[in-house]
């Protein structure tokens, strides 16, 4: 059976319709909308950071690529991003950076005030999300794999020597995975026995809490709400 051209933009229109009744409606559906799209967009500006980064072949200095391509997607979701205390990051030496992780939309705010020469250390699961993966790794994220402790301890080690030799810095989530409860879990030890093991100093970072405008558990992500970010400040926004 064939269905006339016009039937075609009926199902269409009646498909717009109901998308746009679950938009105006439903508050979990336009958090289902905008995450979707949040991945989808992010694995797509990945596939288009791969090609450049493979010409330059792996090194941190690709973050900048890929920070590039995501500074405009706070603009996309209407969240205002406001730094304090940027001026605790040194200039110059190595050091390891530690924040509170509260969902993928840390990076929003990780991409607003990431130094020069700084990458994450990630979970080694991520390497292989795709697009996501293989950026990352062209920029020279860390993976670190966290059930094996003997590999984790090695990679740290490596880690320490390069951030001397290299100087390179270090974003590390001491909690070790996200936490959207609003408050912090205990900190794991990695980052700090990785600052002690090359004797560099420890930069704190506070993400704000995104619970008025964000929260997993409600299903409920809105706009125009500040997020704050920075180093050594309890600004909340």
């Amino acid at each position: 059976m064939e269905l006339w051209p016009g039937a075609w933009t009926a199902l269409l229109l009646l498909l717009l319709l109901l998308l746009s009744t679950l938009w105006f409606c439903s508050s979990s559906a336009k958090y289902f909308f905008k995450m979707a799209f949040y991945n989808s967009w992010i694995l797509f500006l990945a596939m288009v950071a791969i090609p450049v980064c493979v010409v330059r072949g792996r090194n941190v200095e690709n973050m900048k690529i890929l920070r590039l391509l995501l500074l405009h997607i706070k603009y996309l979701y209407g969240i205002r991003v406001e730094v304090r205390g940027a001026h605790h990051f040194p200039p110059t030496q190595p050091y390891v950076a530690v924040s509170n992780h509260q969902s993928s939309l840390d990076l929003i705010g990780m991409m607003e005030i990431l130094p020069d020469r700084c990458v994450p250390i990630a979970k080694r699961e991520l390497l292989w999300a795709g697009s996501v993966g293989l950026a990352c790794w062209l920029a020279g994220v860390i993976f670190i794999d966290r059930k094996r402790t003997g590999d984790a301890i090695s990679v740290m080690s490596e880690v320490a020597q390069t951030l001397l030799t290299q100087d390179v810095r270090v974003w590390v989530f001491p909690e070790g995975t996200r936490n959207h409860n609003g408050s912090m879990l205990p900190f794991k030890r990695g980052a700090f026995h990785l600052a002690v093991q090359a004797q560099v100093p420890i930069i704190p970072i506070v993400m704000s809490s995104y619970q008025d405008f964000y929260s997993k558990k409600e299903r409920r992500f809105t706009s125009d709400v500040r997020c704050g970010c920075c180093p050594q400040c309890p600004q909340k926004g």
